[in-house]
């Protein structure tokens, strides 16, 4: 608990410092204990080489020598001179010493004990005076025939030496390299796992703060927002908390001014609407025709401000309840054809023939949201389109995204208006003349829906008539 204490007060940027510093440690220690590995076999590879060339070099010079001591022993008893058997002595003697160097290095001692018995037998025939130089000569000839054959044991063990020697190199390399594998790849599994690990570790938090963050943005401040993890995360949560606490108090101050707002106005407006259609029933004395044409611009204006305000509240509930998604997997298709239900009244009354295309299609929406959406734009078209008309509606799938087609075969939208439609309160030029005028908020209220669902609604300019375009996206997190 000391050390989970110890790492959320560090930062985020010294963890990812001491992660890259532990695994490069780690891998490193690894590098160095195979370089010191290899170090060693190169060192005992080059004194196996080094004495294997002086082992061979050995037995050549005993073979050498041994050539050298015929000649000298054999002449020295023909010629009978005194130098040749002295040098005899000297090869002899220059044998013993490889002889005594090879007794060390894996040549039998017996063979060693042969071959000097040979060379003691041979000195024995250099001083004999009492045979013949020609049979002491053929004895000589007979002893180092069998000292060649001792020789050639000699080599043979030698031989017999190196090849082990070289067998036991070969056995270290071989555990070496299975030792070093070993410690590579447990180096390498180890800082795999502390990779993620840490990845994990810090990755955690930061998920929890897009989720906080998307939380912000569509407004569910209900939730505390607390994060465990490096020191400057959590610093970001207190801010990200301190800003839900914000919006809070915001949400409820314009709840408060809204409340505030339709209280104070609209109850004065009632009293002035009461008070001119006193006067127009003549409750204040009869009024003459001017009078009476002022009344009546009174009472249109107040219905006309009354609606006006009525019409602001609803927007702002509108904005505020965007924000609130109750999201749940949802039939696009069936969710058109409802809101096309729901208005049949009105598009029969003009006579449309309403088309709606496309396959079923599941997405996690707000069902209520998104329907109202469609429903405004539905009913737009509706109040737009010519009697007989044709309103189609298609939905296709994209690879990231659904998208909803709406087209009427009404005027259309004027240019000078296409870049305000979605403005609140704004209404075009292009009015129907056998519709009531009006409020100018219902595309204002779907984009509003549909960007809190991610998504995006535009106008098309492929006319005539109105085409909007809904797009919603698949991959959209919440």
């Amino acid at each position: 608990m000391n050390g989970v204490h110890v790492l959320t007060r560090i930062s985020f940027r010294q963890l990812l410092v001491l992660a890259f510093l532990l695994i490069a440690a780690l891998l490193g220690a690894a590098s160095l204990r195979a370089l010191f590995a290899l170090e060693s076999l190169t060192t005992q590879s080059r004194e196996s080489a080094a004495r294997a060339l002086e082992l061979s070099a050995a037995a050549q010079s005993l073979t050498e020598r041994s050539v050298s001591m015929e000649r000298a022993s054999r002449q020295a008893i023909v010629l009978d001179d005194r130098l040749l058997r002295e040098r005899f002595n000297a090869e002899a003697k220059d044998a013993a010493t490889v002889l005594n160097r090879l007794a060390g290095q894996g040549v039998p001692n017996a063979l060693i004990a042969q071959w000097k018995s040979r060379v003691r037998a041979i000195t024995a025939q250099l001083s004999d005076p009492a045979a013949s130089a020609l049979e002491r000569e053929q004895q000589v000839a007979r002893e180092f025939r069998e000292m060649d054959a001792i020789s050639a044991a000699i080599a043979q063990q030698v031989q017999q030496a190196i090849e082990a020697q070289n067998r036991d190199l070969l056995g270290k390399l071989e555990s070496s390299r299975k030792s070093l594998a070993q410690q590579v790849i447990s180096a390498i599994v180890l800082a795999v796992a502390l990779a993620l690990a840490f990845g994990i570790w810090l990755t955690r938090p930061l998920k929890r703060l897009e989720t906080a963050i998307i939380g912000l943005g569509e407004n569910r401040l209900e939730e505390t927002i607390a994060i465990q993890g490096p020191a400057d995360l959590q610093l970001v949560a207190q801010r990200l908390d301190w800003l839900r606490l914000r919006l809070l108090e915001l949400d409820a101050d314009k709840s408060r001014f809204l409340r505030h707002i339709s209280h104070e106005l609209k109850t004065p407006l009632a009293s002035l609407r009461e008070g001119v259609s006193l006067l127009e029933d003549g409750v204040a004395g009869e009024l003459n025709d001017n009078q009476r044409e002022v009344a009546r611009i009174l009472r249109h204006n107040t219905g006309v401000l009354q609606g006006q305000i009525e019409d602001l509240l609803r927007f702002n509930a509108a904005a505020f309840e965007a924000r609130q998604l109750h999201r749940e997997k949802t039939d696009l298709v069936q969710l058109v054809e409802d809101q096309v239900e729901a208005q049949r009244l009105q598009w029969q009354a003009r006579d449309l023939q309403v088309r709606i295309e496309g396959k079923a299609v599941q997405m996690e929406v707000d069902p209520e949201k998104i329907g109202t959406a469609l429903a405004n734009l539905v009913s737009n078209a509706i109040r737009f389109s010519p009697i007989h008309g044709v309103l189609r509606i298609r939905l296709s799938q994209l690879a990231d995204s659904v998208r909803i087609d709406l087209h009427d075969e009404g005027p259309g939208i004027a240019d000078a208006d296409r870049t305000r439609v979605f403005e609140p309160f704004f209404r075009g030029e292009r009015q129907p003349a056998d519709a009531i005028r009006g409020s100018g908020i219902g595309l204002s209220i779907v984009h509003e829906y549909i960007s809190a669902h991610g998504g995006r609604v535009e106008l098309l300019p492929d006319g005539p008539g109105a085409h909007f375009r809904i797009e919603l996206p698949h991959a959209f997190k919440h």
